[in-house]
Formats: structure tokens, sequence, C-alpha cells
């Protein structure tokens, strides 16, 4: 069976990032832009990866200029905004499409396993994968990162 540690993002510095590098963690799955009203959440994304890092937790942000064009910049300036704007540390990937026929194939994997609700709808969708590479949780863009929601599929799937 095919799960979350068979495919391989690029990282934003473009170094080959192998899901299986995060094998045995919960990998919080985040499309991200920096142009998005919903851009703040990257406040509490940080945040999140903070406070359960030491446990397991994995942020991992994926930009996407599917939505509006609201991630124009190259990874050299999403990475910058990141770090001068949140102090972000969660490891991010390059830019890549989450949605439709050219999707990257990590999120037509979410689709087939769990269907439309894990297709991105906007920026700021989160797929919460478990420790043993199955998707586990599905939660919208406005679903803010600190929310108990998240925090309580979190710390069920650490």
């Amino acid at each position: 069976m095919t799960n979350a540690w068979d495919f391989e993002f690029t990282a934003i510095d473009g170094q080959p990032l192998p899901m299986t590098t995060f094998r045995d963690h919960p990998v919080l799955v985040v499309n991200v832009a920096s142009k998005c009203g919903l851009t703040p959440q990257y406040d509490g994304l940080e945040k999140l990866y903070a406070e359960y890092r030491d446990q397991g937790l994995v942020v991992l942000g994926v930009p996407c200029n599917q939505f509006m064009g609201q991630e124009p910049g190259t990874e050299a300036e999403i990475s910058e905004f990141c770090r001068t704007n949140f102090g972000i540390d969660f490891p991010m990937t390059g830019k890549v499409d989450v949605k439709g026929d050219g999707a990257h194939p990590f999120y037509k994997w979410a689709v087939e396993q769990v269907g439309e609700p894990a297709e991105p709808v906007w920026n700021f969708h989160k797929l919460l994968v478990g420790k043993d590479g199955s998707l586990v949780n599905v939660f919208g863009p406005r679903t803010d990162p600190l929310d108990p929601e998240i925090k309580a599929a979190v710390e069920g799937a650490l």
C-alpha cells in the first residue's frame, strides 16, 4: 500500500526532500502563500511546531501559487519572507501545484485516500499524516493552526 513516505518533494533550498525523512513522525502538511489573507497563519504554524516539535511533530510548508497568484515569489524570496516576518523554522518545500492535473503526486495520493476533502480549495489547507504514513485528518484553510481540534488531532498522532 502506498503511503506518504513514498513521495518526495524538493526542499525550498533546492535539495531533495524525501518524505521518508519524516518517517515515524506525524507531519502537518500545509500549502502556504505569502500574499494571502490567511498568511498570518504562519505564526500559528510556527507556534504549533514549537509546542510539539520535541514530541515529534513536523510541520511542512508547501508554497503554492495556484490560488489567485498569492505566492508569486521565488523560493529564495519565500524563504526570506517566512524567516523575516514569522521566524519560520519548520521545513518547507519548493513551490508546487497542489490540485488539478499538475498536482504534486503527494496531493494526488491524498485525494485518492479520502476524496475531495483532501484537495486544497485555498491556501493553508492542512493534511495531517500519521507516524505510519497514513492520512489521518484534513483541516480547511480557515481552521487556525492553534485550534483545539488541530491540537487534539496532533496529540492523538504523536
